[in-house]
Formats: C-alpha cells, sequence, structure tokens
C-alpha cells in the first residue's frame, strides 16, 4: 500500500474533512474510512476504539467474494455459467420437481435473478442450509426473468465452490488470488449449519483486506501485472446483468445488478453489505472509498454515506493536482473522532430520584420483570431481570462504556446456532428530557447489532421502549413495557 496526499491526486482535504462531518451530524456509527485514488491511500482513520487490525464482519459484501470464486472456477473449466444448478446438487433436487428451480442457472443465480423468493433459515433452523434451500416451496417463476434479493441463493452459489473443490470457501480463495494480494491471515469464514461457510454473509477481515480486493476488482483481475482472474468475467460481474429500478429504495441501490456486485451512480458499482459495510469503485476517476460501520438501525445510512461520498468528493475530483487546501487542518480534526455515542445532557434533576430505584415491570414482550437504574457521577447501570436472570449493562453518559452484552445463547462460529459466549458492545446514555433517558447498545463483534431504550418517568412509574436492529439476535429485546417502583432493591 502506498500513501499520498489528497491534494496531489486531484481531491481537496477540506472536502473529505466536510464529508465525514456530514456524517457525523447524521449520527452515523462509522468504524472506518479510507479513500484512495491512482492506487494511493490518500485518507484513512478508524474511529476509536476500532484499528487498521480489527477484523471487521462484512455480511453482504461476502457475496462478492463468491462471485469472485465462481469466476475462477469458469476460468479453470470446472464449470459455466450456463449449467444448471440441479447438475451440481442432483442429490438434493431429486424430490424438487419445480423446472424453474431445476433449470436455473449459475449465471442467474449471480444475477440474483433466482426462481423463488429468498428462502429464511433463522427461523428454521435446519441442519443443513443447502439441503433447506432446495425445499423451498414458494412459488416459482422462469429464473432469470426478475431481479429479486436472494441470500440463499449466494450460500449456495457458496457452497458449490466448496462442493467442486473440495476445501472451504476460504482455503480455496486464499489459493487462486487472496494470498497473492496479500489478504492478512487471519482474516476467516463463519459457518452455517451443515458444515459450509456462511457465504452470503460472513466474511470477517479488515478494512484493508476489502480495499486490496477492491483494487483486484478495478485492475480487472490483475495483480503486480499478473493476470490472475479473467478480465471478461470482472467486467460482467461488475457490469449491469439486469436492472433493479423495481426496487422500493434509494436512487443509489438502483442503478443496476451485476453477479453479485451491486451497480451506483456514474457507472461505478460497489461490494455492498448490511449496517454500512462498503466498497465503492469508481473507475473512470480511479477511486476507491472503503467505509465500515454498525448502522444496522439506520435505514437512510446508505444514501447519507454513498450520495455524499459521490457529491462532494468523486464530482469534483480533477485530473490535476491541488495546492495545500487543509491537509493539516483534516489531520487535526479526525485526532478527536470516536465512535458514535448518545447526544443529550449528562444529567437531570430526576436522577437523583430514580437512582437504585426497583421498579416491578408489567407484563411485556421483553419477559423483563424488575428493572433498576444506578448513576454514579458519569457511569451509569441499566440492570434487570429476564427469562435468563439478572442482568446488568454499564453506560457512560453521553459517552460509550465498554463490556459484553449479558444475554447468552446467542450464535458464534456457527450462525443460527447457540453459542456460549457473550458478544462486545459499547453503550452510551443521554438525558433527552427532565423525565427521558435514552440508551443506546452498539454490538460489535462477529455478530453487529443495535438496540436503542428510551425510559421515561412520571411519578413513581416507568415507561420503557425497546428498538432492536440485528440479523438472528437481540430479538428478546424489541416492544413496550410499564411497570411501578417497588420498595425494595434487587
Amino acid at each position: 500500500m502506498e500513501y499520498s496526499m489528497p491534494e496531489k491526486h486531484g481531491i481537496k482535504s477540506e472536502w473529505i474533512k466536510e464529508y465525514i462531518e456530514v456524517l457525523e451530524n447524521a449520527n452515523l456509527a462509522t468504524h472506518n474510512l479510507i479513500i484512495m485514488r491512482n492506487d494511493r491511500i490518500l485518507f484513512e482513520h478508524y474511529w476509536n476504539p476500532f484499528n487498521k487490525d480489527f477484523l471487521h464482519r462484512m455480511y453482504s459484501v461476502t457475496k462478492s467474494f463468491v462471485a469472485l470464486a465462481i469466476g475462477f472456477l469458469e476460468q479453470d473449466g470446472k464449470i459455466s455459467l450456463d449449467d444448471p444448478i440441479v447438475k451440481y446438487f442432483p442429490e438434493e433436487l431429486k424430490d424438487n420437481h419445480d423446472e424453474n428451480v431445476r433449470n436455473q442457472t449459475i449465471r442467474q443465480m449471480l444475477m440474483m435473478a433466482t426462481a423463488k423468493e429468498c428462502w429464511g433459515w433463522f427461523q428454521a433452523r435446519p441442519d443443513d442450509r443447502v439441503e433447506h434451500y432446495f425445499k423451498n416451496n414458494k412459488t416459482s417463476r422462469p429464473a432469470g426473468t426478475i431481479f429479486s434479493y436472494d441470500s440463499s441463493g449466494s450460500f449456495v452459489l457458496c457452497a458449490l465452490v466448496e462442493r467442486i473443490t473440495g476445501k472451504s470457501f476460504m482455503e480455496y480463495s486464499r489459493e487462486k488470488y487472496l494470498d497473492k494480494i496479500g489478504f492478512s491471515k487471519e482474516a476467516y469464514m463463519l459457518k452455517c449449519p451443515g458444515g459450509h461457510s456462511w457465504g452470503d454473509s460472513a466474511l470477517i477481515c479488515t478494512p484493508i483486506d476489502l480495499l486490496k480486493a477492491a483494487m483486484f476488482c478495478m485492475h480487472k483481475g490483475k495483480w503486480n501485472g499478473e493476470q490472475l482472474l479473467n478480465e471478461e468475467f470482472i467486467t460482467a460481474a461488475t457490469g449491469k446483468q439486469i436492472a433493479n429500478d423495481e426496487l422500493g429504495t434509494d436512487d443509489c441501490n438502483k442503478q443496476g445488478y451485476g453477479y453479485q456486485f451491486w451497480r451506483t451512480y456514474d457507472n461505478s458499482y460497489f461490494f455492498n453489505g448490511a449496517g454500512s459495510q462498503y466498497a465503492i469503485c469508481v473507475p473512470d476517476k480511479n477511486i476507491i472509498m472503503v467505509y465500515n460501520g454498525n448502522n444496522m438501525d439506520k435505514s437512510e445510512a446508505r444514501k447519507i454515506i454513498l450520495d455524499n461520498f459521490f457529491n462532494m468528493i468523486v464530482r469534483r475530483t480533477e485530473d490535476f493536482a491541488f495546492e495545500d487546501s487543509g491537509y493539516d487542518s483534516l489531520c487535526e480534526y479526525v485526532k478527536s473522532l470516536k465512535l458514535l455515542s448518545a447526544k443529550g445532557k449528562s444529567t437531570a434533576e430526576i436522577a437523583n430520584k430514580i437512582n437504585g430505584v426497583t421498579y416491578k415491570m408489567d407484563e411485556n414482550p421483553m419477559g423483563i420483570t424488575r428493572m433498576k437504574l444506578t448513576f454514579n457521577g458519569k457511569k451509569g447501570i441499566l440492570s434487570y431481570t429476564n427469562e435468563q436472570g439478572d442482568k446488568e449493562i454499564p453506560f457512560g453518559m453521553c459517552e460509550n462504556e465498554f463490556s459484553f452484552f449479558p444475554q447468552k445463547g446467542y450464535s458464534d462460529e456457527v450462525g443460527g446456532q447457540p453459542g456460549n459466549r457473550l458478544y462486545k458492545c459499547a453503550t452510551s446514555a443521554a438525558w433527552k428530557s427532565d423525565y427521558q433517558l435514552y440508551i443506546k447498545v452498539q454490538i460489535n463483534d462477529t455478530y453487529f447489532g443495535v438496540l436503542n431504550i428510551t425510559i421515561g418517568f412520571v411519578d413513581n412509574k416507568i415507561g420503557v421502549y425497546m428498538i432492536s436492529a440485528a440479523e438472528d439476535f437481540l430479538t428478546e429485546y424489541y416492544g413496550f413495557a410499564g411497570g411501578v417502583a417497588e420498595t425494595y432493591s434487587m
């Protein structure tokens, strides 16, 4: 990786600073931002406590890596993109007589033009996700006709790679290109029921790893002068293969779809993962931007991140160098950046009245029977009792306190199956009014999630509203509850 100043490559530092200010003002939970042009890193920063070595869950960015692995299989003559999927999964499809499913091709699956809607597996808890996919009994349509986002199909494509090669997805990908482009040795994939790699959601790697993969695509499959993957496949994968403008989403997400790559503005494409995991490739300007964060609870985040990146940086970029226009100011500004925390007042008069008071809760969706708040200067603890027993979440007032989320049984190395460890989290709180406390829990682990809690007080009563955003966990923490103060403590 080579580094240079933004101004030397037609980008003003003040534009980057203004862009970051937009992200901060939008209350996005940013973990890192990297901007590259002409194969030089012009800006790289990690919001405290994140750093360059943090292994980041990439969610559906993983799908683009699956597409690249499929490209290598085709290049080596092991598959044709126009092979029907039944050719490789005959046993799984022997009892499925839906010709639309049996005849859907690898190419159609890459295009998210599968024969059926995405087939949820978290609720079903199958022993084998591949078998589960082919038992989908929803109404079908001819494959290749309609774009419909299908994570389950992406998972099957990853399983196809493993079935043909007899290797794990990461082992095969490392052999073909990841090791050659300098992908970190620590990067790995979570697994799914049946022993398959979780190919639609669970690559875990560093932001620089993602940048290198984006560079590999921008160089049309070439690295250090060696053509590792043929240019024809990369061009097709990152080009528009099917229209997706019927989606009811943001314009940045409706510019077409390739082979597990999203198209976006200005003839660009991007790796796109839940919670704001992005690598945006702008070939016409030779720009790459990598953004990682945990915005699971903000549906507007993608539009804010992408629209402003194009308007404030890409479309202003020139092919000549600028004189220094604020590089030192940018460097000084980012020194203070840290993970998003709750905003509001750090103190309220009512805190003294409710400090240490236990509330007996009415029946509620969260199954919480008692709740208590204790405050000690700039820190506090939310204590509660649910069906697992007594729990505590420490928080900082208008700043994050780092701990472990106390709910047990969430998945670990195998998605959808109970695990034995607790997830790391960052929790902050702020008074939104004289009688309302807001608590924000950000789970930043091999799984990302956000829990927003609003607690209001009136006389001796308490009202609670919890709203969570995560993939297959935090489901216990969603809904309203009320309670009345008790005279004893927990």
